[in-house]
């Protein structure tokens, strides 16, 4: 779903669609610059740079380089040092695809990462943490290279008390522990009200047992922290006297089972950092409006969920709350389609991508005006007169 699935996705999206994408579109001209043809041209911003992150490295390479590729440019990939298997696989499939010349695969660590950063390219697209999205943006800012940067946060969910809990803690329970909640768009912690927290909680625990099993650590299809620096992190955040279900770890697999805190505070350490892992905190409001005051005090984040049956409810969060995007009732899936453009704002990022957005996000248009030679309107051109200065003024109202 999450890897070769969507990269298949985009491929077949923007291999059915270039040709549009790529076309010359005419525009209207403005009765002052009478008789010309204006319209918009798309072309390749040049040579790029594509960094990718470690938590799913194949389709946050690819889909990218399916963007670039078909708006016409060239780009060097930098996959993540932290897996080294998948940037193997990925630079044998390009190596056997392209010529060097065209789209090149740099693996390493900080010093590659150092190295081409200092170099001049056209466009960066930069996916992984905010602190080294802001060394890509300050490196970028030298040669005053556009950059899109995709980046995380404290993505809340929403829980208010018209939620159908069975439903909502099913979706929930997918979107937080996928890849073991390594996903930049996974919901960090839940925000739900008061009322229903404990049904909620039951309905979570239920969930996960039937989705992981009783023990999920002796589930194979349960995945794996991706090394022993996170997985430490992530145990530090498990406040063992506020875990209500879970908190299991077994650090030899690099593995920790779905947990859940209740009881938490934004004082909390696990409410001050993006999780990026199984842990599943849970905070209580009893005013719907104090509680988007909360949300909206911090920085704006990369994903919002919303679960409630009130669409007035909806109408109000989607329009008083700044994120990149989200889902009402429903959790990630926002990020798989190709029709709708991905990305974030404010500290969780800036530009987007997917589909038509990719293409355009991998393109400079111009606009051209083609004036005709037969017919020239005096009146721009000095000396002026009353009259040109009323005909100026017809014409520009």
């Amino acid at each position: 779903m999450c890897e070769t699935g969507m990269v298949y996705s985009e491929l077949t999206y923007m291999i059915s669609h270039v040709r549009a994408f790529a076309r010359e579109k005419r525009v209207r001209t403005p009765l002052a610059q009478y008789v010309s043809r204006s319209y918009t041209k798309p072309t390749p911003r040049g040579v790029t740079l594509i960094m990718s992150p470690w938590n799913y490295p194949l389709m946050l390479t690819l889909g990218p380089l399916i963007d670039a590729i078909a708006a016409g440019n060239t780009a060097v990939v930098k996959p993540s040092a932290y897996s080294p298997h998948t940037s193997a696989v990925l630079q044998n499939i390009i190596a056997d695809c392209f010529d060097p010349a065209y789209v090149a695969v740099i693996t390493g660590g900080r010093a590659e990462n150092t190295c081409l950063l200092n170099e001049c390219f056209d466009y960066i697209f930069f996916t992984g943490s905010q602190a080294v999205g802001k060394e890509v943006m300050r490196h970028a800012a030298e040669n005053l290279t556009p950059v899109t940067l995709e980046l995380g946060g404290k993505s809340p969910c929403i829980v208010d008390k018209t939620a159908r809990l069975n439903i909502t803690a099913r979706r929930i329970v997918f979107g937080k522990f996928l890849n073991c909640g390594q996903t930049c768009v996974a919901p960090d912690y839940i925000y739900c009200d008061a009322s229903i927290r404990d049904d909620l909680i039951k309905a979570l625990m239920r969930e996960i047992k039937r989705q992981f099993g009783a023990d999920a650590l002796a589930n194979k299809d349960y995945g794996k922290i991706i090394n022993q620096k996170h997985f430490r992190r992530i145990c530090g955040l498990i406040q063992q006297e506020k875990v209500v279900y879970g908190g299991n770890t077994d650090e030899a697999n690099l593995r920790i089972s779905p947990t859940i805190l209740s009881n938490i505070t934004w004082d909390d350490a696990v409410m001050q950092e993006e999780i990026f892992g199984p842990v599943l905190p849970i905070l209580t409001y009893e005013n719907m409006e104090d509680a988007l005051q909360q949300i909206n005090a911090r920085p704006h984040p990369l994903a919002f969920y919303l679960f409630t049956q009130d669409k007035k409810l909806v109408r109000h969060v989607t329009a008083s709350c700044p994120f990149g995007g989200g889902c009402i009732n429903d959790t990630i899936i926002h990020l798989a389609t190709t029709h709708m453009g991905f990305g974030g704002t404010g500290a969780s990022g800036m530009g987007s991508y997917h589909g038509k957005t990719g293409f355009d996000t991998f393109s400079h248009t111009k606009s051209i005006v083609d004036k005709k030679t037969w017919l020239d309107l005096p009146m721009r051109y000095q000396p002026y007169s009353a009259l040109y200065e009323k005909m100026v003024r017809m014409f520009m109202k």
